[in-house]
């Protein structure tokens, strides 16, 4: 409990101070700059250090383990400094169902599958969405950047390490998330366009998180961009440790060229495997997303022998890389809450 402590009051006096000096300064690209430049790997290690930790036993959705999990991520962005999702609360829980365990069956969140599971004996698991947001100048056009934080738990019957602790799956695109709301914050800019950060709960379960939201949310137009992380702190081969696959949504050629002005601009350690895709819907959240025909982008590093293993260990992160493609990925949000048009 003192190790969290710590980190949130470090991350509340730092988002304090930037608060009060972004107020003074309505410079954008000084402010633009200043949130870059908070973006960092000590910070990375805190959050994936936490969050891949034995103490949290592998963040299974609707465990105890994930609960925690939502409650870190929920601290920080309250320490941070972001406003509710909603303008009232930084979770969004909801209930999963599926079939009795011998019948078998995927877990859904679709009101109509409920109503039907409803008449029969039922799983029910409870999940929460953590988001928070800062509200932009236009408050009814929308970007939102996301990564889930829940993993698979523990297997006790498991002969040795018992725990799949997803230090890359996917704690640390949860970290990356904190690290951009915290540089939106310290920029002190109200971006163009409102922009939620959210952490999805259930994703190993069948993306359950986004897919929720996303039955929730009124008018799918409204959103511009999602911007997805998952896995992005591996190495698919060892002797390219640079590489990166970035998915975006073909119809937006402009989200390619960002990423490669910025490896230019900023000499980003990065060696993009670009890949337009009509709907980049994949494995991930951002499918939610792509299905509804909401522009994408997802930052991902391939799979790699400890993928949903539990040997998925903080030791084997490539730091470099991940602190790279949260800048990368911070620069593109920026682009998606304040470009006129993409």
């Amino acid at each position: 409990m003192k190790r969290i402590n710590h980190i949130i009051a470090a991350i509340a006096l730092s988002a304090a101070t930037y608060i009060t000096a972004g107020a003074a300064d309505n410079n954008a690209a000084e402010g633009k700059e200043r949130g870059y430049l908070t973006i960092n790997r000590q910070t990375a290690e805190a959050h994936i250090g936490f969050l891949a930790s034995d103490e949290l036993q592998g963040r299974e959705a609707g465990y105890p383990s994930g609960r925690i999990a939502a409650n870190y991520a929920e601290a920080c962005l309250r320490a941070t400094g972001l406003e509710p999702w909603d303008g009232k609360t930084y979770r969004q829980p909801f209930a999963a169902y599926r079939r009795e365990r011998q019948k078998k069956g995927r877990y859904t969140v679709h009101p109509d599958s409920i109503a039907r599971l409803e008449q029969e004996v039922h799983q029910k698991l409870p999940l929460t969405n953590i988001m928070g947001r800062i509200t932009g100048k236009n408050p009814d056009e929308y970007v939102i950047i996301g990564a889930h934080f829940d993993h698979l738990g523990t297997d006790p019957l498991l002969d040795g390490d018992q725990i799949y602790n997803g230090a890359d799956d996917n704690a640390s695109g949860v970290a990356a998330v904190l690290q951009i709301a915290r540089a939106f914050v310290e920029s002190g800019v109200q971006p163009e366009r409102t922009v939620i950060f959210a952490l999805w709960d259930g994703e190993e379960k069948g993306l359950l998180g986004s897919e929720h939201f996303m039955l929730q949310w009124p008018e799918p137009s409204k959103i511009k961009g999602y911007l997805n992380f998952d896995m992005i702190g591996r190495n698919n081969d060892e002797s390219n440790p640079e590489h990166v696959v970035y998915f975006y949504t073909e119809a937006h050629p402009a989200f390619e060229q960002w990423l490669r002005n910025d490896i230019t601009e900023r000499g980003l350690r990065l060696k993009p495997n670009y890949r337009p895709w009509d709907r980049p819907i994949g494995g991930g959240d951002n499918g939610s997303f792509a299905k509804r025909d909401v522009p994408v982008i997802w930052y991902h590093t391939d799979g790699h022998p400890d993928y949903h293993m539990p040997s998925d260990h903080t030791d084997r992160i490539n730091w470099d890389k991940t602190v790279d493609i949260t800048r990368a990925a911070y620069l593109n949000l920026w682009n998606l809450a304040n470009m006129p048009a993409y």
